[in-house]
């Protein structure tokens, strides 16, 4: 199965998301397809063997809307010096055009530039220079369009096109208005034009509104192109509602112009130009507020896209060579100077500095690099010059990784959304039958207010019951939630891996954390060696020198630790022979011929061995919160290594932010229960799994879920991964650069602690401000569709002008995404129920 994101233009609401759903989901080999109307994505998963993206996209075009094209081929301009002709410029556009890969070139003698269109993958930039330079020409630096320049020029059109519209729109729809409505505002201080009252000239009245009226449709055209050809195929939008609406309205008055025309004077009152003309203005104005408004919501993207440096400095042949970002290829040797941005994510061959990471993990306080050390795309050199050979380019970089996840998460879509995407896929169907039925009741029941006919009156109802409806409010409520609120996640180094997660997290009442560079730095000491009495062993040197050369083969970080003290004081390492890693327990190795056993309490009770006058030292040792090694010899206990990791600084801080939160915090590790215990005491944790096997950790996550509670596990996404998948959530604390961390739902990028109780106080600000946004979308259409309706007028009150409709229509998706936006002002350090 094959996963694509393809991006879509001429959505204008959720039932337009719905029934490219619809479409795409019937085709053989689609196995789920899902819209999102805020970021105009569809996300699809299909076999490849039985359907193509391109079969996909046509699918798409067919029912009207448009197929963006991803960034596969590359635009570049190349200033170019040497040019005394246009007969030079001919020659550059020959030779450009003959180097495989280029789509086309033009050459512009007067600019002395050269446009060049190619395939990213046949030809590189370079290429396209050594073709130019072959020709006798040197071209300089380039020009180039990125795929965040590409969006942003795109969106920026799509704003700039629905402004101008909107003032063509207005320039008309004012005056209309004011023709229209001027001789009923008898103390307007600028009466209208004698020869425009329309009880006198109801002819000039009409033709004058006909004027004002056509350039307002031609604006508006698309909302009839579209609204029409959506009805036709049996899948009415939110253009069908407008496009019905306002063409009521216009054929309804031109009947009443040609009535007016044959004499019939009083066929002026039956003149809806200006309803029509102000609805169209009023809902450009509204989709261009709601254009600029999607703009911001996608702010967080935009910053992190806006991180990596254009070009990178290589050395080739010994020669500095500055060339473009998409020119680094695995194994260049790159040059970063003091100041400048690491382009690429590589491992430095020469140099010390200190790096900046803080854009990518948050971390202020720039880390010290030296040769071996990894370095990471968009991150800063401060001080010394850097050489490191590129080792992950493109979209493999850490960077792209991060956006790849916060783009997959701001697409997806929130279980919260379900009744919404139900609700709008027959919600345009049902307004046009409760439109037509209103309509029909008060045409043959109602009592039309006084001057009014019954056509009026039933038009008037007819007209505000489409216009008043917003499906679009219900199809922007959840998604443009999510992407602000992934947004903002990634903004503070918290990667949601989807909307699911983000909605899960506002749920979570219980959070399990791993011990073990998790609660601690990681970073196990040596903090005390004892030696039993009569047991062979010469002194502590003596016991460090044979457990430490037992536990060089080990990966685990407390053997790692007593293997630094070693090499601290200076030991000898040992022969050792038939080393055995006993899971959960410790280690089994022959260390000078004599097999020695290390490891944990719960050994000790497996192989029967009893501690002895050690005992009394192993309970104080694990009371201070540290962690006894137990050495064994021949089934006899020689001597205890403890072995102790410090705590975070934000661990105590974080419970303590939870707790206040109303979460229960419980720690899980395989310390014994009295080391485990007193950890515990220290930060403040009051549930205490100890003694758990790392392959058990999940079924202590079981239990809990068992009890009803939805748990979290905080672990380092790697030795915890079966209890991160079997945790409601997952919440892997990386060091900024893995993010790739399958079992986990959430990455911290930095090591804080505190960003725990932040994810939590995110999700819960992300669900509460979509819950507001779902709840004004349907009391909106709840109680204008029946105001619309003619409710009020049943009981004396007025009727809805189409016109005031059309304002409510538009200012309702608005509003719910200037409510989503208020979510950019959440602080991190501020958390709450």
């Amino acid at each position: 199965m094959r996963h694509e994101s393809i991006g879509i233009s001429g959505m204008t609401c959720a039932a337009c998301a719905k029934r490219i759903e619809r479409a795409t989901g019937k085709l053989d080999g689609v196995t789920s397809a899902a819209v999102n109307f805020a970021t105009e994505k569809l996300t699809v998963e299909y076999d490849e063997n039985v359907i193509q993206v391109g079969a996909i996209s046509d699918t798409i075009a067919k029912i009207g809307y448009g197929v963006v094209e991803g960034r596969k081929n590359g635009e570049v301009t190349i200033p170019i010096a040497g040019m005394t002709c246009a007969a030079c410029a001919r020659r550059i556009e020959k030779a450009l055009g003959k180097s495989a890969g280029v789509l086309s070139a033009s050459v512009n003698f007067a600019t002395e530039r050269a446009t060049v269109v190619y395939d990213l993958n046949a030809i590189k930039l370079s290429g396209i220079k050594d073709a130019i330079s072959k020709a006798g020409y040197t071209p300089l630096d380039a020009e180039r369009k990125g795929a965040v320049d590409e969006d942003r020029i795109r969106k920026e059109r799509e704003i700039n096109s629905l402004k101008r519209k909107f003032t063509v729109s207005a320039v008309f729809g004012i005056p209309l208005l004011y023709i229209a409505m001027g001789s009923m505002i008898w103390w307007w201080p600028f009466p209208i034009p004698r020869l425009l009252y329309p009880m006198q000239y109801p002819l000039n009245y009409a033709i004058v509104q006909i004027i004002l009226t056509v350039p307002i449709v031609i604006a508006g055209r698309r909302f009839y192109s579209v609204g029409f050809r959506s009805l036709v195929q049996g899948s009415p939008n939110m253009d069908s509602l407008i496009a019905i609406g306002t063409s009521a309205a216009l054929v309804y008055s031109f009947y009443s112009t040609y009535q007016i025309l044959a004499g019939n004077f009083g066929a002026v009152e039956g003149l809806y130009f200006e309803s029509a003309g102000v609805i169209i203005t009023l809902i450009l104005l509204g989709k261009y507020l709601e254009a600029v408004s999607k703009g911001k919501t996608s702010e967080a993207i935009k910053k992190l896209m806006g991180l990596a440096p254009k070009t990178a400095i290589i050395i080739q042949d010994g020669k500095e060579m500055e060339i473009p970002i998409d020119e680094v290829e695995i194994g260049h040797v790159i040059l970063v100077k003091p100041g400048g941005k690491i382009p690429v994510d590589g491992v430095i061959a020469d140099g010390h500095s200190a790096v900046d990471e803080s854009m990518l993990t948050g971390e202020s306080i720039p880390i010290d690099k030296k040769p071996g050390d990894k370095v990471f795309a968009a991150t800063i050199n401060k001080n010394g010059v850097l050489r490191f050979e590129a080792t992950k380019v493109g979209s493999d970089t850490a960077l792209a990784q991060i956006i790849k996840l916060v783009e997959d998460a701001q697409g997806s879509k929130a279980p919260i959304a379900a009744m919404a995407d139900i609700v709008s896929g027959y919600f345009v169907p049902v307004v046009c039958v409760i439109a037509v039925i209103a309509a029909t009741a008060w045409y043959f029941l109602g009592t039309p207010p006084a001057g009014w006919t019954h056509v009026q009156f039933a038009l008037t109802i007819f007209i505000a019951i489409l216009i008043i409806a917003c499906p679009c409010a219900l199809g922007l409520a959840t998604p443009t939630a999510i992407m602000v609120g992934t947004g903002k996640g990634a903004e503070n180094g918290i990667l949601f891996k989807g909307g699911e997660a983000l909605e899960t997290t506002h749920k979570l009442n219980a959070i399990v954390f791993d011990k073990t560079g998790t609660l601690t730095e990681g970073h196990p000491e040596v903090t005390d060696i004892v030696v039993a009495g009569s047991s062979g062993i010469r002194d502590e040197k003596h016991l460090l020198q044979i457990t430490a050369s037992a536990e060089k083969s080990s990966e685990h970080p407390l053997g790692e630790a007593i293997v630094r003290k070693a090499e601290t004081e200076g030991v000898d390492f040992l022969e050792v022979e038939g080393f055995q890693a006993l899971t959960g327990l410790g280690i089994e190795a022959s260390v000078g011929g004599s097999v020695f056993c290390i490891g944990n309490r719960k050994l000790m009770a497996e192989r029967g061995i009893l501690l002895g006058e050690l005992e009394g030292e192993s309970d104080r040792l694990a009371e201070e919160g540290k962690t006894p090694m137990y050495v064994v010899l021949e089934d006899k206990l020689v001597g205890i290594i403890a072995v102790a990791d410090v705590l975070k600084k934000s661990s105590a801080e974080a419970i303590k932010s939870l707790k206040a939160m109303g979460v229960k915090v419980a720690m899980i590790t395989g310390d014994n229960k009295k080391t485990a215990g007193a950890i515990a005491r220290q930060v403040g944790i009051d549930i205490v799994l100890a003694e758990v096997l790392p392959q058990d950790k999940s079924n202590e996550v079981k239990k809990l879920q068992s009890e009803g509670l939805r748990v979290a596990m905080v672990g380092d996404g790697i030795n915890d991964a079966p209890a991160l998948a079997q945790a409601d959530i997952g919440i892997a604390i990386g060091s900024g650069t893995d993010v790739a961390m399958e079992s986990a739902d959430i990455v911290l990028m930095k090591s804080d602690l505190m960003d725990v109780p932040t994810a939590i106080a995110l999700s819960r600000a992300t669900i509460r401000n979509i819950k507001q946004n779902l709840f004004w979308a349907f009391a909106y259409n709840t109680a204008g569709i029946p105001v619309a309706a003619g409710v009020l007028h049943i009981f004396g009150g007025p009727l809805l002008n189409p016109i005031f409709a059309a304002a409510a229509m538009s200012l309702s998706s608005v509003s719910v995404l200037t409510n989503a936006l208020r979510l950019r002002r959440f602080e991190a350090n501020r958390v709450s129920n």
